[in-house]
């Protein structure tokens, strides 16, 4: 949640410059680089052949897609109400693989939890609610559609799960790096690598580096240790920590609703952990 919740502030210094589907392909390229010279430095094999479909699956429904869409909205819209938008992952996650795959159980203490979680976030984020109004509905709607492709994308992950998070990461990267390179080229149009300062360029090589090569690392681990559903809960921790940088380094203030929306989160992280009711029944019992 930290490394994606300083995306937010790269993605907002760099589509300022460089066009948003540039961004989003610069991103995943630069990880997929960086990730294939760990997995050859390390001594693991990458899939050949037909075992490429699958990762441009979810390169497509896990990068290309929910990027392009993201920056996109980021465009029109603050980096707050984008986070709020993009932390009902979770929710979506829950309907795709509770209810429409019947991969995971789906269990009241889970729907619980995940709109506590949703609740926190807005509380956090309350300011940045009143774009919901003003700012631009399809802005929005792309925010919305990045979280259902994240849903998606978690689900069909599972599959993957038997190959080390080195070797998952690269592969779909190495897959929506395919993708996206002719929607680069055709919407960059009269755009020059020549343009952007170096502040943006640092913020894109942020993106790939460590929001990118080092988180998906970490969330393949996740993925095939705790599940869809449980992997997709870093999308309501994101905004926290895109708080706690705004903090830190920004100079914002952090006041009592953002403090008690983070305990609401907290909360709802509880309830939907379930450990908790399990011991109290197990005591009852």
């Amino acid at each position: 949640s930290l490394l994606w919740g300083g995306s937010f502030l790269f993605a907002k210094v760099a589509v300022g410059e460089v066009p948003p589907v540039t961004v989003a392909f610069l991103r995943v390229s630069i990880a997929a680089l960086t990730l294939y010279v760990l997995v050859r430095a390390m001594g693991l094999t990458m899939p050949r052949g037909a075992e490429w479909g699958p990762f441009l699956v979810l390169g497509a429904v896990n990068n290309a897609v929910p990027f392009s869409l993201l920056f996109a909205g980021q465009t029109a819209i603050g980096a707050g109400l984008a986070s709020i938008l993009n932390a009902t992952t979770p929710v979506f996650t829950v309907i795709v693989a509770g209810v429409l795959v019947r991969q995971e159980p789906l269990r009241a203490h889970r729907i619980g939890g995940i709109v506590l979680g949703v609740g926190g976030v807005a509380i956090m984020l309350s300011s940045s609610l009143t774009g919901l109004a003003s700012d631009p509905v399809w802005a929005q709607l792309c925010c919305l559609g990045a979280a259902v492709s994240y849903a998606c994308a978690a689900t069909f992950a599972k599959r993957f799960s038997t190959l080390p998070p080195q070797v998952s990461a690269t592969g779909q990267l190495i897959g929506s790096s395919l993708i996206m390179l002719p929607v680069a080229v055709i919407f960059s149009s009269g755009w020059s690598f020549s343009d952007p300062g170096l502040t943006a360029w640092l913020n894109v090589l942020a993106l790939g580096t460590l929001a990118t090569a080092l988180a998906y690392l970490i969330y393949f681990r996740l993925l095939s240790e705790a599940g869809a559903t449980n992997a997709s809960l870093v999308t309501l921790l994101v905004p926290a920590s895109a708080l706690l940088f705004g903090w830190l380094i920004l100079g914002e203030r952090l006041g009592p609703l953002q403090l008690a929306g983070f305990a609401v989160l907290l909360i709802g992280l509880v309830v939907l952990d379930g450990r908790i009711f399990r011991r109290e029944g197990a005591r009852a019992a």
